[in-house]
């Protein structure tokens, strides 16, 4: 065996999160997260408008001292309307009742038990897993959450492993933790899902991460990501980012059909406070990629964040079958200009190319799409966190997006949301 050889494989990691631990009291804390949300979106088909607060208590405890460390996280949340009516309800933050009308608000509670041993951990419970095949989401009030179990381990230097299983969720405008796994676009739920993956840092510059994920009765999906980040100076690097998802059918084939290839590659130039990126994407495939969701099918809140593409955005996910799409961006920091915490985000998608009529007649994608649909989007975000004094940490975010397309891929549309949040630590 050569020297290079020798040298790419994983070493242990000395250190040892458990040997660490400061113990279950010791090592606790809770975090208060104050946000508010501001949500309007107009076009595609109605409009939806609300204004709603949330309050979000996070505790986490420390390991127990020992060969196996024991601890418990718990969270609390709150939402309230303060503005919305019933003829502007139906968005992705507060949940409407039988009648549609907007609720007042909507509360939800959970936790997990959590061992350790090693840099090994098993939590059991509700959990907010992150992996690119299954992720919840936090992109409106409240986060989703899954159900289950969730591996983690970094036993070995640079190499992260992680496995999940999972039965139920919540979304972000539902409480019940009996709520349903699902293929989002299709809105077909699935008895459990699985996911196991490993993520890989090779160098300073360059890892590698491989994941698959099962959806019983609904898919069988994988993923391939290679990142590289290479610095010219201390003010110019190069970050290029290439996706792969494969799904596949699996078993029952609740949604029907499908055979799907996903790519995307990006290329990001940062220049001082500019970063200009240049990003493709294509679905290959008579379905369109479809992904992990939470909650109720048919709930406006029900998407998960399990599509790690360039070119999914603010509205549009640009993943219509056989869609093929590029992306131009650019972000600018301020605080080389004396304004830290500021920062700007500017940046246009182009989709086209979208064929739906292909799709099996039994498929849950069937009428999706037209023979030759396109959209667009412009997306517009300014963003700034205060630096110090008794609102530090305080921040707000705009963000605008223009979609428009055809009625497949949800016509002419603007949507705006107005996110304040103020974090704050117990202890």
């Amino acid at each position: 065996m050569t020297a290079a050889v020798v040298m790419a494989l994983p070493t242990l990691v000395h250190a040892s999160d458990q040997s660490d631990t400061k113990g279950f009291v010791d090592g606790s804390s809770l975090n208060l997260l104050n946000r508010n949300v501001f949500w309007n979106q107009t076009g595609g088909g109605g409009h939806t408008r609300d204004w709603s607060q949330a309050l979000m208590a996070t505790f986490s405890s420390g390991f127990t001292q020992g060969t196996v460390g024991v601890g418990v996280d718990a969270f609390a949340d709150l939402a309230l309307r303060i503005d919305g009516s019933t003829d502007r309800a139906g968005g992705p933050t507060i949940p409407t009742d039988n009648d549609g009308d907007p609720k007042h608000g909507i509360a939800k509670g959970g936790g997990d038990v959590k061992f350790q041993v090693s840099n090994t951990q098993l939590k059991v419970g509700d959990l907010q897993p992150n992996a690119p095949v299954f992720a919840t989401a936090d992109n409106y009030l409240m986060p989703q959450t899954a159900s289950g179990f969730l591996i983690t381990s970094h036993e070995w230097a640079g190499l992260n492993l992680e496995a999940g299983h999972f039965t139920s969720g919540t979304g972000t405008t539902t409480a019940a933790h009996s709520g349903n796994i699902m293929a989002s676009y299709a809105k077909v739920d699935t008895p459990s899902a699985s996911y196991a993956g490993a993520k890989y840092q090779f160098s300073k510059e360059f890892t590698a991460s491989l994941y698959g994920a099962h959806l019983e009765d609904v898919w069988n999906q994988y993923y391939l990501n290679l990142n590289l980040v290479h610095p010219f100076s201390d003010n110019q690097a190069l970050a290029v980012d290439f996706n792969l998802y494969r799904t596949l059918d699996d078993g029952d084939a609740k949604a029907g059909t499908i055979n799907t290839t996903a790519t995307s590659l990006s290329a990001a130039y940062t220049l001082g406070a500019h970063t200009f990126t240049l990003a493709g994407q294509k679905i290959n495939g008579d379905e369109p990629f479809d992904y992990v969701g939470f909650g109720d099918n048919d709930a406006a809140g029900r998407y998960g964040n399990s599509i790690s593409l360039a070119d999914s955005v603010q509205y549009s996910d640009f993943n219509g079958p056989n869609e093929r799409s590029f992306q131009l961006r650019y972000d600018l920091d301020m605080t080389s200009y004396g304004v830290p915490g500021l920062g700007f985000m500017a940046r246009h998608i182009r989709g086209y190319g979208i064929d739906g009529t292909h799709v099996d007649s039994s498929s849950a994608y069937v009428n999706f799409y037209g023979a030759d649909d396109s959209e667009h989007e412009t997306d517009a975000e300014v963003k700034y966190a205060v630096q110090s004094g008794p609102a530090k940490n305080l921040t707000f975010h705009l963000r605008e997006a223009w979609h428009d397309g055809d009625a497949s891929t949800g016509g002419k549309l603007i949507q705006t949301r107005l996110i304040t949040e103020y974090p704050l630590n117990i202890f």
